[in-house]
């Protein structure tokens, strides 16, 4: 049997450093890349979820995140989690990201999104059941409420995605980078974090609509990511990142991560995550510009360009709850 826990039980964490200049991609982009700032909410978010539980933590789902503003180089950023409910061995945690010019002394949000964390042991990767989170006051209530107005989408979601594959039989734009998962990339559970994993997919896709494009881009939304096994230090990696749609502006990606032991080569690597992302192309201004447009040619070009229009119309259809009140903003550095 679970345990209820009150909600005072190290339900949040905070995280506030500065971003620098290493946290820029490429050379004349107007903030840090969103794989960055999904590495900090990974980092964030498993802070939040270790604490709660007091086991090592997964990531296993990431979804719906839109980024509404550059964060500059030189910012303070703060990077805020919360636990918004409990499974029997999930955290679902609401994450926050915040940054202030360090002379204007005023945060303002720049995205935020629900993570979902699975307890395990980290020796026998077995799942470990959590403490149940209590809310304890009626912006807990609002924030449990939010959260489970997301179930639903996220299982459509999946059900969509589930039906879909992903072969050579293409001519969408593609690029595929290949390397070792580096000891450094590693967590205290001996894998790979997931927000390392996050930053190599952008970096792949961002190459990828770049090089379609001719132009800066930046992600402007992401979603959809599912961690499906864990990546091994040592692992060859595949990040397989192609064009599926494209739209008067925005260029809509999909993200294939495999992996496995480098000596069976990448016919031997088997699925590990799966993530689609909306990338835009943008002037020196940072504007957005229109889209390159791609045609389809072969079946599983069009099947997945009307996959992407599918995800697309079902997040219109469903209205969750919003994550973090808009009156929360802006915020003056205390």
């Amino acid at each position: 049997m679970e345990t209820p826990v009150a909600a005072t039980k190290s339900s949040r964490s905070i995280l506030r450093f500065m971003a620098a200049p290493s946290d820029i991609l490429h050379a004349g982009a107007q903030g840090v890349s969103g794989g960055r700032v999904l590495q900090w909410i990974d980092k964030a978010a498993y802070a939040c979820a270790v604490q709660w539980s007091g086991s090592y933590c997964v990531t296993a789902y990431v979804g719906h995140i839109h980024f509404t503003r550059p964060i500059p180089s030189g910012h303070i950023v703060e990077v805020r989690s919360r636990i918004a409910m409990t499974g029997r061995t999930s955290m679902h945690i609401v994450n926050e990201v915040l940054s202030a010019d360090p002379r204007e002394g005023v945060f303002t949000r720049a995205c935020d999104c629900l993570v979902i964390f699975i307890a395990k042991n980290p020796e026998t990767g077995e799942k470990v059941e959590v403490p149940t989170f209590v809310p304890a006051d009626a912006e807990d209530e609002r924030t449990l409420a939010a959260a489970q107005s997301r179930i639903e989408l996220r299982r459509a979601i999946d059900e969509e995605m589930r039906t879909q594959t992903y072969t050579d039989d293409s001519t969408a734009p593609r690029t595929i980078h290949r390397f070792l998962a580096k000891p450094t990339d590693v967590n205290w559970g001996g894998k790979v974090h997931g927000g390392s994993a996050m930053e190599w997919i952008d970096e792949a896709a961002t190459a990828c609509t770049m090089e379609w494009s001719g132009e800066r881009t930046v992600a402007v939304y992401a979603g959809s990511i599912r961690f499906q096994k864990p990546i091994s230090i040592g692992d060859l990696v595949e990040v397989d990142a192609r064009i599926t749609r494209t739209d008067a502006r925005s260029m809509h990606i999909a993200v294939q991560v495999r992996s496995g032991n480098p000596r069976g080569g990448r016919h031997a690597l088997t699925h590990a995550i799966h993530a689609t992302f909306t990338y835009l192309a943008v002037d020196l201004d940072g504007q957005p510009l229109p889209a390159r447009q791609f045609t389809p040619v072969t079946e599983e070009d069009k099947r997945l360009w009307d996959h992407t229009r599918v995800l697309k119309e079902l997040r219109q259809r469903y209205t969750p709850e919003p994550l973090v009140r808009p009156a929360d903003a802006q915020q003056h550095i205390d």
